[in-house]
């Protein structure tokens, strides 16, 4: 199963390779753009939420919650 999946990835690396600059740079900036950006989201949620689980008051919500801090819902 390894030996294909390193037989497959070689084939993309020499395929990229082989492309024009500005394709290669088209093409990286279309994979990683959206996948920074959802890893930049998903890191400032889990720190947003551990800040407020561990800060020092509780009465605080999380400042992504749609609720302000003086509701109860």
């Amino acid at each position: 199963m390894f030996d294909g999946l390193s037989d497959w990835w070689n084939d993309v690396e020499l395929w990229v390779i082989q492309l024009p600059f500005a394709a290669q740079f088209a093409l990286v900036m279309a994979v990683l753009l959206p996948l920074c950006v959802v890893a930049a989201w998903a890191i400032d949620r889990v720190v947003d939420y551990a800040s407020a689980r561990f800060g020092t008051s509780r009465d605080e919500r999380p400042l992504g919650s749609r609720a302000g801090p003086g509701t109860d819902s």
